[in-house]
């Protein structure tokens, strides 16, 4: 950044100083061309005063005028009179030095490039030609711009100094943070220490994403390693079932002792199988931002949910029953929202007893989707039902074999949906109610 800030600043600089080195220069010529030609004027017209009325008929002597300054050769003159030349400096030609009775012209006369004026005199007969060597003003030019360039020259490699200098400055704050950065080893998720001086307003909003993000990233590792102990904890007491009746149906003696361990074995392995599905669930959910699926029908999908589960509630002569108006349209993921209806109504049908009443009822309302699915069960106590959602968090004495990830998972899906789920005690059924309000399309 230091460097594309310096090439970028010194190459500005240095362009506008070329700018405006033209500038002066273009401005410097124009002006001295303008004076000196001015002089040409004024010389000729004083010559063209003196000589008026100075002529006559018989005078044919040639003059040669004194040279009266060290840059006389640089400037010449003739004068002219009925066609005769009068009147020269020492280094005019005696053939005209001009092609035009009047105004300024540019012309080689012997090999040397001459700014010429010609002016008539106070007599019709009277030619005036004054020149000057166009080296001259070259040499002028030369002499103005030194003492105009000669500053910005040597002002240039200053600027450019001042530019790395105050770029070096500003960017300090930079470096002293990627600095800090550097030395923190890749477990430090601490927020970065306040400088000693304050941060330019760039590089505060910088500094403060950089802690959030340490503090997402903080959380997140906290929540997994708590997530990987809980799971192994989890897991260990279905594995330590499964291998305890095991070890009974090899020591049994009696075939109903032995198939008797058996099924408890597959029960046990079908646990664990349900606890790892659930743990895959979650992680997956975990990593997953906001979902921008299509739009599937929510009854439809509700419909299907309860179908599967018709037979567990036959068997427990429960009674499942659907409450819709019509087709429902939601924006999501229908595989997600099949886990999450699946969830609520295995979480119903697991904690109501037998005889219970199930019931499901979707609803499009102004708001958006609306789901509910309620019970005629026992519901939770305030203590419990605050607790849900909680990774393996399973009401006591209900009896239930669970993981403790159902509640998260559905949480997490209506979370990724950008969908509120509220729980309370269902009003017609008396057990729990469970309501997800979507956000409409």
């Amino acid at each position: 950044m230091q460097r594309r800030l310096l090439l970028r600043i010194g190459g500005g600089v240095a362009a506008l100083w070329l700018a405006v080195a033209a500038l002066v220069a273009w401005d410097a010529h124009h002006e001295l061309e303008e004076l000196l030609d001015a002089h040409l004027a004024q010389a000729a017209a004083l010559l063209v005063t003196q000589q008026a009325g100075s002529f006559d008929d018989n005078d044919d002597d040639l003059l040669d005028a004194p040279v009266l300054h060290r840059y006389a050769p640089r400037v010449t003159f003739q004068v002219w009179h009925q066609g005769e030349l009068v009147l020269r400096s020492p280094n005019a030609p005696t053939l005209p030095l001009g092609t035009r009775t009047q105004g300024f012209e540019t012309r080689r006369v012997d090999d040397q490039m001459w700014r010429l004026f010609a002016a008539r005199g106070a007599e019709a007969d009277v030619q005036v030609w004054v020149g000057e060597d166009l080296s001259m003003r070259w040499d002028i030019l030369g002499a103005v711009l030194r003492s105009l360039l000669l500053p910005l020259v040597l002002g240039l490699p200053l600027i450019g100094l001042m530019c790395w200098w105050v770029i070096r400055t500003g960017l300090q704050p930079l470096r002293s943070m990627t600095q800090a950065l550097n030395q923190r080893s890749a477990e430090s998720l601490e927020a970065l220490p306040e400088p000693a001086q304050p941060l330019p307003a760039e590089m505060a909003p910088l500094q403060a994403t950089l802690n959030a993000l340490f503090a997402r990233v903080r959380t997140l590792l906290e929540s997994e390693r708590r997530f990987t102990a809980d799971a192994a904890h989890e897991l260990r007491t279905p594995i330590a079932a499964v291998r305890t009746q095991a070890q009974v149906a090899l020591g049994a003696c009696e075939e109903a002792e032995r198939r008797h361990a058996l099924e408890a074995t597959l029960l046990g392995c079908d646990r664990a199988s349900h606890l790892v599905q659930q743990l895959l669930t979650l992680s997956r959910l975990e990593a997953q931002g906001l979902v921008r699926g299509t739009c599937c029908d929510l009854a439809a999908l509700a419909q299907r949910q309860a179908a599967d589960l018709a037979l567990v509630a036959l068997e427990r002569q429960q009674n499942l029953s659907l409450v819709a108006d019509g087709p429902c349209g939601v924006q999501g993921d229908e595989a997600l929202l099949g886990v999450l209806l699946r969830n609520l109504l295995d979480n119903a049908l697991r904690y109501s007893p037998p005889g219970a009443s199930i019931e499901i009822t979707v609803q499009s309302r102004s708001l958006g989707p609306w789901l509910r699915v309620e019970d005629s069960g026992p519901g939770l106590p305030p203590e419990a039902l605050a607790r849900l959602g909680e990774r393996f968090f399973r009401v006591l004495g209900s009896g239930v074999d669970g993981s403790g990830l159902g509640w998260s998972i559905v949480r997490r899906i209506a979370s990724v949906h950008l969908a509120t789920v509220s729980v309370q005690r269902s009003e017609s059924l008396g057990g729990l109610s469970v309501s997800v309000q979507f956000p409409s399309a």
